[in-house]
């Protein structure tokens, strides 16, 4: 399978929670899924989202 990925940078000051929430808003509409989280001494998150290649069908993509 195809997939296309997005790489995010999530800031320290953003608590786990809250980051739980905009993955989960961005898995619900737009179909991505969680393919990789780093976490950084630091306290950034990197994530890397996936989804599969459509056919010919264009999707959303991210929104900051």
């Amino acid at each position: 399978m195809d997939y296309e990925y997005a790489p995010l940078r999530l800031p320290p000051n953003v608590d786990r929670l809250a980051a739980a929430a905009q993955l989960a808003i961005q898995a619900e509409f737009s179909g991505w899924e969680l393919a990789r989280v780093q976490l950084f001494r630091d306290g950034t998150r990197q994530v890397v989202l996936r989804r599969r290649l459509a056919s010919g069908t264009p999707q959303p993509g991210l929104s900051y």
